[in-house]
């Protein structure tokens, strides 16, 4: 099915680079907006060293990687360093193509520009942590602005780049499969809660971004106001850390680790609450896949994503970031007034139309076709 659909042909082929693809937000977004661009463009390509998520693409996407599986054991600087070497190589024949650039930007960036490619980056999060440092914040806006195109993720995330950076972008909101994410919902899966108690959800990975460490201390707070039960599922080198303060705080029976999970759905289907707790984000997939799952949100108001998708706390409760004292209250408001909450939600998932899956990937094609058309030959 769909198979006689037309694609077409573009001056220019196409080539998705993405080094390191680890399972996360980004990675979703990666394989649903390159699946679909297979659909209609015939030359295209995928640059990266991780190897063993290659059946997660359309078959006809052309996969340049290194023969060996011995490199999909390192860490993203190698894979880096690695795919820009697969990208210059891709160069050295044949420079009439348009990489489109989905990490390591500014490496991407400075490659392309020497060998005079066209080149469109995507921002997946907000430049946060390097803002007060002169010389990453010049070095990140003098080669980002060499991109062709820059795309971001939420209106907030291009605001912040044209008022800090002085960068123009267009914002291009992450495609939801609604669809996708009910089936899956409905997969069969483990019960991982126990009855009579509020439900809580966070998903993840163990860093100082996605800052869990919050969580648990909000949830010390009140261990002995609420029953509840909570789980936090992702992998990270904080693992140890958080397990040491779930142990220390007598939360072992109220609050579990567990391991990352290729379907999330039927666990967020599972919960009563999500909670994330990140310091910044780029547009926060998990918290629109929750709202599908009509899952009631408490997200920390982190740059970017989360008061976007909350309707400014219209549509979800929002805290100050690392605020694990007002996180609790609101845990505690969220478990006393079910009702209101309910109303909240009602606003957010009514909003989800601007994530509209087949809207946001047809913006995905029209961007790379418009690049193509005003290409030059080099």
């Amino acid at each position: 099915m769909g198979q006689n659909i037309k694609k077409k042909t573009l001056k220019k082929k196409i080539i998705i680079f993405m080094p390191s693809i680890e399972g996360g937000g980004v990675e979703k977004n990666l394989f649903i907006v390159t699946n679909h661009l297979a659909t209609k463009i015939k030359n295209l390509y995928l640059i990266s060293i991780s190897k063993k998520y290659k059946k997660k693409f359309h078959k006809s996407v052309n996969f340049i990687t290194l023969n060996s599986n011995f490199w999909d054991n390192f860490g993203r600087k190698m894979k880096y360093i690695l795919s820009i070497f697969l990208l210059i190589k891709l160069f050295l024949k044949d420079r009439k193509v348009i990489v489109f650039a989905f990490q390591a930007n500014i490496y991407c960036v400075i490659v392309c520009k020497i060998f005079f490619v066209k080149v469109i980056t995507r921002s997946n999060t907000a430049p946060i942590g390097w803002s007060n440092n002169i010389l990453k914040r010049f070095l990140f806006k003098f080669f980002l602005n060499l991109s062709d195109k820059i795309i971001v993720n939420s209106v907030e995330f291009k605001k912040n780049l044209k008022k800090e950076l002085s960068l123009e972008s267009d914002c291009i909101y992450n495609p939801l499969n609604f669809s996708e994410i009910i089936k899956k919902s409905k997969s069969k899966s483990k019960k991982i809660f126990t009855n009579n108690k509020l439900k809580i959800l966070n998903i993840g990975r163990l860093t100082n971004q996605k800052d869990q460490i919050t969580i648990l201390k909000a949830l010390n707070i009140i261990k002995k106001k609420i029953n509840f039960e909570m789980i936090i599922v992702g992998r990270g080198i904080l693992k140890e850390e958080l397990l040491n303060f779930i142990r220390l705080n007598n939360l072992t029976k109220k609050v579990k680790i567990m391991d990352f999970v290729e379907n999330p759905f039927p666990l967020i289907k599972q919960s009563d609450l999500f909670i994330l707790s990140s310091k910044y984000e780029g547009l926060p997939n998990v918290l629109l896949e929750a709202l599908v799952l009509k899952k009631f949100i408490i997200s920390s108001n982190c740059r970017t994503g989360p008061k976007e998708i909350l309707i400014n706390g219209k549509g979800g409760l929002l805290f100050k970031i690392g605020n694990y004292t007002q996180l609790a209250k609101q845990i505690i408001y969220f478990n006393k007034n079910k009702a209101t909450c309910k109303k909240l939600l009602k606003k957010s998932t009514k909003a989800l139309y601007r994530f509209d899956y087949k809207t946001n990937l047809e913006k995905y094609f029209q961007l790379v076709k418009s690049i193509d058309a005003k290409s030059q030959e080099y």
